[in-house]
Parts: C-alpha cells; sequence; structure tokens
C-alpha cells in the first residue's frame, strides 16, 4: 500500500512555487513530466485548501503564505480524498473467527500508524523541502525548474 503519487505531486509543485515564485501550469507540468490538466487539478485541490492563490494568466499559481507556514501534512490532507492512510477490507467473513475480529484487532494498531504519519509530516514544512533541494544545485532562484526541463 502506498500514498498516491499525487501528493508527491503537490509537493513538487509547492517547491516550484516557492522556489519561483509563479509559473503557468505548463511550466509546472514540464518539471512534473506529466499532463498539464493533472496539475491544474491539484492547483484546484491546493486552491480549496487554502495554499495557492490562482488567477488567470499566463503566471497564474503562487503560495498564498510564507513556505515555512505550509506544513507537508497540510499538503497531505489537501491532496487526498481518504483521511485515512489505511482502509480495512470490508466484507471479511464473519463465521470465520479470524475474519469476525481482524477488523476490531487491526483498527487501534492501524490509527496509532496514521497518526504517527502524520505527526512526523507536520514537524516538516515546505520551506525544508526547498532548502534540502538548493543544497542539492547550484542553480539561481529564478529559472530554476525552466533550466532543468
Amino acid at each position: 500500500m502506498s500514498i498516491p503519487s499525487r501528493y508527491s505531486v503537490a509537493i513538487h509543485i509547492l517547491t516550484i512555487l516557492e522556489m519561483d515564485g509563479e509559473a503557468s501550469s505548463e511550466e509546472i507540468a514540464g518539471s512534473v513530466g506529466t499532463n498539464p490538466a493533472i496539475i491544474r487539478l491539484l492547483l484546484g485541490k491546493l486552491k480549496k485548501a487554502g495554499i495557492i492563490n490562482v488567477r488567470r494568466g499566463v503566471k497564474g499559481s503562487s503560495l498564498s503564505k510564507p513556505a515555512r507556514e505550509i506544513n507537508l501534512l497540510d499538503i497531505y490532507k489537501a491532496t487526498e480524498k481518504e483521511d485515512a492512510l489505511f482502509l480495512l477490507h470490508e466484507h471479511p467473513n464473519p463465521n470465520c473467527p479470524i475474519g469476525k475480529n481482524i477488523q476490531s484487532a487491526l483498527t487501534g494498531i492501524l490509527d496509532e500508524a496514521q497518526k504517527a504519519m502524520e505527526n512526523k509530516l507536520s514537524k516538516y514544512n515546505l520551506s525544508d523541502v526547498s532548502s534540502e533541494i538548493r543544497q542539492r544545485t547550484t542553480s539561481k532562484k529564478n529559472g530554476f525548474y525552466k533550466k532543468q526541463v
């Protein structure tokens, strides 16, 4: 089981906006390596969560607040459909002793794992990601991703 890639794509999008200010969905798509329509879908989710501002125009997206105020948990919650990372299968056999009890046995464990993941994500923010990228490259702030595409 894994978190869908839309989460890491959303972080990628936001990192571009943090490092380069504003960008179009086409420019972002070039860096991410995907279709601009997918970028626009994620931009809509991020806008709805109040993480970005979107306006019509060539470079219509920008962060709505400083990157240090956007934690990775906020991004996770904005992009993932389900609140729970782990979903239990719905129809175990109630006549089987394991099937009858598996959900109640797993619920507490999986809830604890979910809380641990969310706690860890809340300790990191978008500027942590940007700082790591800056350390790994010598490229200047303006045009960083455009030079790489």
